[in-house]
């Protein structure tokens, strides 16, 4: 299929430069993702000589704002791979992905993924890279304070206060400021039973029975004694936490795959479990996906599918993964991870991807639910919050969006 490709209308006249801008999933220059994907454009370039890879690579602060002004500018790039795509779907800026990728390559995704990336029951957006979210707890600290891995509310509370009493800064570190407050916020949704969503995963219901009872135990339980560290949840950044879990001040905090690789290396002994339910195991754990899309407006819908055939080959999809402690969006990249024993500590977030629940990415009313979120949930854990209240204004704007779409 990618050798039909690449002959028709690509490869026997005139050449094509496809523009790519991808988000930034390293740290520094050292290990930005612009290598990465110059190596991918320079290696396909030697089999598709008609077809150039520009590549543009923006930090994650700044690439979705970026591409929507090109979009808006009438310059949309051939490719992007950004956080979010039901917008550009809508607006029928897509391609459809059964329009660009080979069966084998559309087939070859996680289904949970290829779900995920669907507007009206059609794929546009194609995921590129994935993760899971777990509660990390600082090993030392635990045996220390003489605490097992909590496996219920109870337990997470008691392993707080016990932690507290040994002078741990942030017994357990509640991220709910405006950088990430949206993923926390679905974390422990889940563990309460709840979500964002009802459970056909239709209507939102963030103002439900389930979640007011997660964000008052949260308000009385955790933040109410004390637990939560120094920093009111509602201020505090997630990576603010992280950067306090890798100097060894928190005891817990959920974390994604990136935070272990990172914590290690400055010597913190990190264990994980799924962040517990009420009264034991969670309704799922949260997931995480990014996006790759293509857009019509320069009409190169052979050559853009003949380069993500290619990029979603399975050594391509492996390479970024392992650069980045990134979870493989396929089935067999991700059998073949999971089966590496230099992989081992990633398998408990392997196991739970296939069954996550992600964000509704698909519905156009999500950017403005999640950016209400990041600005009002800390302080339905506030002590003058109320988490019924905080909750029923997040419910109105996602049902004032939804009206609008």
């Amino acid at each position: 299929m990618t050798a039909s490709l690449s002959a028709c209308g690509a490869g026997d006249s005139e050449d094509v430069t496809l523009r790519l801008v991808a988000a930034d999933y390293g740290s520094n220059e050292s290990n930005t993702s612009k290598t990465y994907w110059d190596n991918v454009a320079r290696e396909f370039e030697k089999t598709h000589p008609h077809i150039k890879i520009d590549v543009k690579v923006l930090s994650w602060k700044d690439v979705d704002r970026e591409v929507a002004e090109m979009v808006n500018r009438g310059e949309a790039p051939d490719l992007a791979q950004i956080g979010a795509y039901a917008d550009y779907a809508k607006q029928g800026k897509l391609y459809k992905a059964e329009e660009l990728l080979s069966v084998p390559t559309q087939a070859a995704f996680l289904p949970l993924l290829a779900r995920a990336g669907e507007v009206d029951r059609v794929q546009y957006g194609m995921p590129f890279a994935a993760s899971t979210r777990l509660l990390f707890f600082n090993e030392g600290l635990f045996d220390k304070a003489g605490v097992k891995p909590p496996k219920t509310w109870a337990d997470l509370a008691a392993a707080a206060a016990k932690l507290k009493d040994e002078g741990v800064k942030y017994p357990f570190a509640l991220p709910l400021g405006s950088e990430e407050a949206q993923a926390e916020t679905m974390q422990w949704m889940l563990s309460g039973g709840g979500g964002y969503r009802d459970d056909s995963g239709g209507s939102y219901e963030i103002d439900s029975v389930d979640n007011v009872k997660t964000f008052t135990w949260l308000k009385n339980e955790l933040v109410g004694p004390g637990l939560t560290g120094p920093v009111a949840p509602g201020k505090l950044d997630r990576q603010q936490a992280f950067d306090a879990f890798t100097r060894g001040e928190v005891g817990m905090l959920n974390g994604h795959p990136t935070l272990m690789q990172t914590a290690e290396k400055a010597g913190v002994k990190v264990g994980t479990v799924p962040l517990p339910g009420a009264d034991g195991r969670p309704k799922a754990s949260m997931g995480v996906a990014d996006w790759m899309m293509a857009f019509k407006q320069n009409g190169h819908r052979r050559e853009a599918g003949a380069f993500l055939d290619f990029v979603y080959q399975d050594k391509n999809v492996l390479e970024f993964s392992d650069r980045y402690d990134i979870l493989p969006v396929t089935v067999t990249a991700n059998s073949a991870m999971a089966a590496d024993p230099e992989h081992a500590d990633l398998k408990p977030f392997l196991d739970t991807l296939p069954t996550s629940e992600l964000y509704p990415v698909g519905e156009t009313s999500w950017a403005k639910v999640s950016e209400s979120v990041k600005r009002t949930i800390g302080q339905a854990v506030a002590p003058d919050g109320d988490p019924e209240a905080v909750l029923q204004g997040i419910a109105k704007v996602a049902t004032d969006a939804e009206a609008a779409e």
